[in-house]
């Protein structure tokens, strides 16, 4: 079964994206609604959340296996919950993909205003890279 997922983050970077999927991936503009997303102290990477009035621009990557999933998964960690949410793309075409959202339970890690894609390549992608090398080798969690 394949599938989609929208990113908003670090996974906007397709050579992330692809050391963390464990194969080449490639991403095209999509746009989710009714989301924001915010910096999450001492850490590159944002977290979203449900909001109103508010919208998200990220990327979709089409076509995912369960593999890629589990990868996703385990790489994302405690602090996401994938959910199914509906995006829409340039040419106002919508598609269900599933995404990542920071659970309310690390709400308070959260700063205000706007996580910075434009900063992250320049200044944390890097270190985010160097940091997380390791996720190319991802194992997904066994089924205990």
């Amino acid at each position: 079964m394949t599938l989609h997922c929208f990113t908003y983050g670090s996974l906007m970077c397709e050579e992330i994206m692809s050391m963390v999927c464990g194969r080449p991936c490639y991403g095209e503009p999509a746009l989710l609604h009714g989301h924001q997303r915010h910096p999450v102290r001492g850490e590159d990477y944002p977290g979203m959340v449900e909001r109103q009035g508010h919208e998200v621009r990220g990327l979709l990557y089409r076509m995912l296996d369960e593999a890629a999933f589990a990868r996703l998964d385990a790489f994302e960690g405690l602090e996401y919950e994938r959910v199914r949410r509906e995006v829409c793309l340039p040419d106002d075409t919508r598609i269900v993909a599933w995404t990542y959202l920071f659970r309310p339970a690390f709400h308070h890690r959260l700063q205000p205003g706007e996580w910075d894609f434009d900063a992250f390549l320049r200044q944390g992608r890097q270190r985010f890279i160097a940091r997380y090398a390791g996720f190319g080798q991802i194992e997904p969690p066994s089924g205990d």
